[in-house]
């Protein structure tokens, strides 16, 4: 696999006059900031989590940790792996029995899931996507 780089969720960007929103991820053990435009609802789900803000019913972040529960299924970590034509591509690397399965991501969405757990999981930034954006 490629050289992944621990990085951790240090801050959003939250602003109701764009659709885009700013996600920011720090390198765990550096000095770089990694940027990823997101949307406003995933945007929102991440800050209420890290909140402690849990809603009543399950919502999509909440419906897919469900699944994986259910499936028997354990979550690894999310790693970032991809940049092509300015859109990220991460995978959300789940350990069911004896094999790790991946599992194609918006990196919002992954991260999102990522906020879902206590601790959140992992997440890994692919060295080359990050030197392509530093």
């Amino acid at each position: 696999m490629a050289n992944l780089v621990r990085m951790e969720l240090s801050r959003i960007i939250i602003t109701e006059i764009s659709d885009q929103q700013v996600l920011y991820l720090s390198e765990v053990d550096g000095e770089r900031v990694f940027p990823i435009l997101i949307g406003l609802f995933e945007a929102t789900r991440i800050d209420q989590r890290i909140k402690g803000d849990v809603p009543p019913r399950p919502m999509t972040h909440d419906l897919i940790k469900n699944i994986i529960c259910l499936l028997g299924a354990e979550p690894v970590e999310i790693v970032i792996n991809s940049l092509h034509e300015h859109t990220y591509y991460a995978v959300i690397r789940l350990k069911q029995g004896e094999e790790m399965v991946e599992v194609d991501a918006r990196p919002s969405d992954a991260i999102a899931l990522a906020m879902h757990y206590d601790p959140p999981l992992p997440i890994y930034v692919v060295e080359d996507v990050l030197q392509e954006v530093s």
